[in-house]
């Protein structure tokens, strides 16, 4: 099938934010909406394909989302603990964990739109569950759900990439792959962008578009730009997800329109990554599950021997995009991930069975440090002392503590801190001893999965600014990684995908207007 030459709504880039501007685009009433990704077909759906599909949204508690769940019957609903997540918590988990940096405006439409677009989705036949396997913890009997992310898509980022291309088939959204943009034009008396160029069987041709939204992902997997915008030696960091999104797009903006950049651009969501995956690329088989997400119920040591977090700072959720940075900057970019036999029982299947991950395993520490001397433990005898050192420090604070609980459900204060015993780093929360065999290891590197850096927008619309005019460029949209300004240093989990949402759901319904609009000036005349 040969892409059309023209269309009313031109989206680049076929990930969650892509989509979802598309579908907005034809529910608003563009008549012809094509998307096109450079990207084969084997390849669909971007990062967005590779995550765990959990989404962050505000909510009244249980009985708002069970509506839109597929997973959960009365009686699960009964014995599960989901408290309210509302506008404030929202706000609050933005403001500490980006660091006051994040554009007000841009993160205000993201809580306050957050409910409706997940529910949007739904109604456009995007499969939502609880994500009791990710967010949720049974402890006495129930499910207790934590750190303010309780969705999930069916199927992860697979089943939302699945939903989101039947939902376009649906309406009438044409899908071009293996066909790269390769050029922005603009109108040379009105300044709007008005076609792009592109290869399609390696054939140069042209769109013209009435409206084109740029949803084509961020340069993660780009060696020379993670090198450029992160820094020395973010050019050997694992890439997470697809080996197709390398900033072409907003390179082009910046060349052919002069659009503005905004955001953190030394900034970047990386996770543990297990290391022996490919490092150039994700699995599209086994997907998120090389993430490596377990140790808060343990700790993490770098191949010198030492702890270079808490890992008990904070939840999950709010450590997980930064902490991958942190291994990175270890010795050789590695970490060993290490627990005892109380905790392994609690590590989730999809990430630590045997089937996804390399297990390094002892009977005694001893035994344990020599195994991970085989797989890049530089110092043994470090690796046993601070594993030592760590246990008396927990042992000290349960005596202090006899009757404070473990709870990996909440911040439960279980800590290497006690009134004469404690550790130059801490661990603040979920601190057991790592003292009863058999013990696990895991070998862990940092997997980048997208980068802050993007363009300006006008966030009511997602309309890029000129750089140079410091005006919207006419007729020229932007959403997903793509957008700027959103996210600095860190992000709370889950927020990614809802943005891509929000943002374009905006985008979609503001092209279908322009493009309406030019087709009543055009009867007009």
């Amino acid at each position: 099938m040969t892409p059309p030459s023209s269309c009313d709504v031109l989206v680049v880039g076929g990930g969650n934010a892509g989509f979802s501007a598309a579908v907005s685009a034809a529910e608003t009433g563009a008549k012809h909406v094509v998307i096109i990704d450079k990207c084969p077909e084997d390849w669909a759906g971007g990062n967005s394909y590779f995550t765990a599909g959990a989404m962050r949204t505000v909510h009244a508690g249980l009985d708002d989302l069970l509506p839109v769940v597929n997973n959960v019957d009365s009686e699960l609903a009964a014995k599960t603990d989901l408290d309210p997540y509302t506008n404030e918590d929202f706000r609050a988990d933005m403001d500490r964990i980006c660091l006051g940096r994040s554009d007000p405006r841009l993160s205000k439409i993201l809580i306050d739109e957050s409910n409706e677009a997940i529910k949007w989705l739904a109604r456009n036949g995007i499969r939502f569950q609880l994500s009791f396997n990710r967010q949720s913890f049974f402890v006495e009997g129930r499910y207790k759900f934590w750190g303010g992310l309780h969705l999930k898509t069916q199927d992860g980022g697979k089943g939302l990439i699945e939903d989101h291309k039947q939902a376009a088939q649906r309406h009438g959204i044409e899908v071009f792959f293996s066909t790269p943009a390769t050029k922005l034009h603009k109108d040379p008396a009105s300044g709007a962008v008005n076609a792009v160029s592109i290869e399609h069987n390696n054939q140069i041709t042209t769109i013209k578009a009435k409206a084109v939204i740029l949803a084509a992902g961020g340069f993660e997997s780009n060696p020379r730009m993670r090198s450029q915008y992160l820094g020395p030696g973010w050019d050997l960091a694992y890439v997470r997800g697809t080996p197709y999104n390398t900033g072409d797009l907003l390179e082009m903006a910046q060349r052919d329109v002069s659009a503005k950049q905004a955001g953190h651009w030394s900034g970047c969501h990386c996770t543990c990554w297990d290391a022996n995956a490919p490092p150039d690329t994700g699995d599209r088989k086994v997907s998120n599950e090389f993430t490596k997400s377990g140790y808060p119920l343990g700790v993490m040591i770098n191949s010198s021997g030492d702890r270079f977090v808490d890992e008990g700072i904070d939840y999950r959720n709010y450590t997980y995009a930064i902490f991958g940075r942190a291994i990175l900057s270890q010795p050789g970019g590695i970490a060993f991930q290490v627990w005892d036999s109380r905790t392994i029982p609690w590590l989730r299947s999809e990430e630590y069975r045997d089937e996804v991950v390399k297990k390094i395993e002892g009977n005694s520490i001893e035994e344990l440090a020599e195994n991970c001397a085989k797989n890049g433990l530089l110092n043994k005898t470090k690796f046993i002392e601070t594993l030592q050192s760590f246990n008396e420090a927990v042992h000290t604070h349960i005596s202090e503590n006899p009757d404070q609980k473990w709870d990996p459900a909440v911040k439960d204060g279980m800590s290497t801190q006690s009134s004469t015993a404690k550790l130059p780093l801490p661990k603040s929360n979920w601190a057991l001893p790592i003292d009863k065999p058999p013990f696990l290891a895991v070998k862990v590197t940092g997997g980048v999965t997208f980068t802050f850096g993007g363009l300006a927008v006008n966030p009511e619309s997602t309309a890029v600014i000129s750089a140079t005019t410091q005006r919207e460029v006419p007729g020229l949209f932007c959403v997903g990684e793509m957008l700027g300004g959103l996210f600095y240093g860190n992000y709370p989990g889950g927020s990614g995908l809802t943005s891509g949402a929000v943002f374009g759901r905006r985008a979609g319904a503001a092209a279908a207007k322009l493009a309406l609009g030019s087709e009543d000036t055009r009867a007009r005349l």
